[in-house]
């Protein structure tokens, strides 16, 4: 593959402080399961400086709805509408079956959705009213029974009002004042009263996800999650300044959020890199910071001969957001093949995605998105296996049985075979050897 780079990361994508992290989480989350409750206040007094109660109560949510402008209620419903009625889509597109394997011997699966599930609304450097949609929206649903929601408290104040509306819009049970590992662990253990989550879902910051990952396992979760990251391809039909918006806004996430332009037209690429420092200096102070580092650090433009090596070379990456701003868009639906979200044309945009558009932007980062998508229905629900036999339809399966059971060494599994065909055919005889 013929590409060269305008631009080339500085930085590996594995932050160096990952170690420190898991060491500190590891601690965290040994303190909370043995310290419960008593524990859980302490890490909010000390790391949000939250005082007030952990549950958030009825009242509460009302005073919260109150202060909110009908504006942004206008706003927050509409992205609700759009992905509730996409998750609701996706849910379409899974059933329960039965076939009849054999005559007499039927098999089947149903879609079962998790009991308890815990959603994390990151609320630290930003305050993720999007991510309160996504991921509770999502749970109900798939028909989850019961959805604990966590954010972090603002100091004196609690979850922003917004976060508050949206999380009750959208059907959270219970909502709690915590950030952090001890608002994943109040989830995951089932503190302060709450019934243990079966699986975990949302973004959050390196503790969070490093908890979720140590916890996998013992509890799902919806996926390991590194820093968000994005990845256009672009062709001389782009507008450069659209492009190199949306990369800028894409590093806004932070440091280490990886932001890469692949394009055939090299003027395009010299061009986004001309403008960017003037966009980023145009942003609030700390949003211009995090796109500083994170297009110094981490960015790449990249340039490719001909389309074919721009779609290997982002099936290479595997990105988390795959924008395409290119001619012939079918060509590229079908043609790329390793992304968590692709977005088609100039017209739409990450940030539609991120916030109201409808698909889920709880996404593989990391280039994870090689061997599995984002969040949808289909993680809050279990695909389970049943089966029934007819005396008739049992007799082939546990002949078989037995022989491939003796030919493994496993006397003990065939025996199980054994028995049912002397109880059911008594006057029948089975050569049941292993060779």
């Amino acid at each position: 593959m013929s590409r060269h780079y305008l631009k080339k990361a500085k930085q590996s994508l594995v932050d160096n402080e990952q170690q420190d992290i898991q060491a500190t989480v590891h601690k965290l989350l040994a303190q909370l399961e043995k310290g419960g409750d008593e524990v859980a206040r302490r890490l909010a007094r000390e790391l949000d400086q939250w005082d007030g109660e952990i549950i958030v109560s009825l009242e509460q949510t009302e005073v919260a709805e109150k202060a909110v402008s009908q504006r942004a209620k206008d706003d927050i419903k509409f992205a609700h509408d759009n992905i509730r009625r996409f998750a609701e889509a996706q849910k379409t597109t899974i059933s329960d079956c039965e076939i009849e394997i054999l005559p007499g011997l039927t098999a089947g699966q149903r879609q079962i959705p998790v009991s308890s599930v815990g959603c994390y609304v990151p609320g630290g450097r930003y305050s993720h009213i999007a991510s309160a949609i996504m991921t509770v929206t999502t749970a109900k649903v798939a028909g989850v029974s019961h959805i604990t929601a966590c954010s972090p408290p603002k100091p004196g104040v609690g979850i922003p009002a917004t976060i508050l509306y949206a999380l009750k819009l959208c059907g959270a049970d219970t909502i709690i004042n915590l950030g952090g590992v001890q608002g994943i662990a109040a989830m995951a253990f089932g503190l302060f009263g709450l019934p243990k989550v079966d699986l975990l879902a949302g973004p959050g910051n390196q503790y969070v996800a490093e908890a979720k990952r140590i916890l996998f396992g013992q509890i799902g979760i919806d996926m390991f999650a590194g820093p968000t990251d994005s990845l256009i391809i672009a062709d001389e039909t782009a507008d450069p300044m659209l492009v190199a918006w949306d990369l800028v806004g894409q590093a806004e996430h932070g440091y280490n959020s990886p932001v890469w332009l692949v394009t055939t037209h090299q003027p395009l690429g010299e061009q986004v890199i001309k403008i960017i420092p003037g966009l980023i200096a145009s942003l609030p102070q700390a949003n211009a910071r995090n796109a500083e580092l994170a297009w110094e650090n981490c960015a790449e433009v990249i340039i490719c001969d001909n389309r074919e090596e721009m779609a290997a070379t982002a099936d290479e990456y595997a990105p988390e957001h795959l924008h395409v701003q290119a001619a012939d868009l079918d060509w590229w639906l079908s043609r790329l093949s390793a992304y968590g979200s692709l977005f088609l044309g100039e017209e739409t945009t990450v940030a539609f995605g991120d916030k109201a558009s409808g698909p889920n932007h709880v996404l593989p980062t990391s280039g994870a998105a090689r061997y599995t998508g984002g969040l949808s229905v289909h993680k809050f629900m279990k695909t389970v296996t049943w089966q029934r036999a007819t005396p008739v339809g049992m007799r082939p399966v546990a002949i078989a049985t037995a022989r491939i059971s003796r030919m493994e060494g496993m006397e003990g599994h065939a025996r199980t075979a054994d028995k049912r065909l002397e109880k059911y055919f008594p006057d029948e005889s089975f050569d049941l050897s292993g060779s």
